[in-house]
């Protein structure tokens, strides 16, 4: 699904901030990415989303080599990636409805065909009474519920989530991995960059990307 291929990523003419980095998500995966923090979790999300260009190497994405994608290939290829931001990029002028809501109004699916199932979502993350609510009137872990809810929401073959639960309390984080976990498992590939051990144990079969200076291991639920 992802494959990187001896990518390294610099800034201007500073040093590599990632490098020689050779890995692939497989379809159907679940992993998180972790490491100390500034270590480099987010930039590699934003290469795996392909809003950030390597400075070499190569990144094939949907078996594509994303840099051969033309901008409305590069659409296409985003629409069929979820992604939970850490600054959730809620949009201001909708309802939290209308922004879960967007990725199926995206891909030309009718509100009639799709109201349920995303009030069902809402009422499962515990936003049932914040349905017409707008982002501003959100504290930080409803407007974090929100941006995974609409992440997930398309069923997207590949999730990218950035600190997915660093907003909520222990109980909301463990009912929102449930909510990852059966997404895998219906067939959506999943990774989650987290510092949260406690998190990470709640799902023991997982493979873990560690990332540290700029570089990455692979750890196997056996090596663990």
């Amino acid at each position: 699904m992802i494959r990187f291929e001896n990518v390294g990523l610099r800034y201007g003419g500073g040093p590599e901030v990632l490098g020689d980095l050779n890995f692939s998500i497989p379809p159907q995966s679940f992993q998180f990415l972790t490491g100390p923090s500034g270590a480099g979790k987010t930039t590699l999300l934003r290469l795996m989303l392909l809003s950030l260009k390597p400075t070499r190497g190569a990144i094939h994405v949907f078996g594509e080599n994303a840099a051969r994608l033309d901008k409305p290939a590069l659409t296409r290829v985003r629409r069929r990636i979820g992604v939970v931001f850490q600054d959730f990029r809620l949009l201001e002028h909708l309802t939290l409805y209308e922004n879960i809501a967007l990725p199926l109004r995206v891909i030309g699916r009718v509100e009639a065909d799709y109201r349920r199932e995303v009030v069902e979502l809402i009422d499962w993350v515990g936003l049932g009474d914040r349905v017409d609510s707008l982002p501003a009137t959100l504290s930080g872990g409803e407007k974090q519920r929100a941006a995974i809810a609409r992440a997930v929401i398309s069923r997207p073959e590949l999730l990218l989530a950035d600190e997915p639960t660093g907003n909520v309390d222990p109980v909301m984080a463990r009912r929102l991995l449930r909510l990852f976990i059966e997404l895998h498992r219906s067939g959506t590939a999943v990774v989650i960059a987290t510092h949260d051990l406690a998190l990470m144990d709640l799902a023991p079969t997982a493979r873990r990307l560690f990332i540290d200076e700029g570089r990455l291991d692979q750890l196997e639920p056996d090596d663990l």
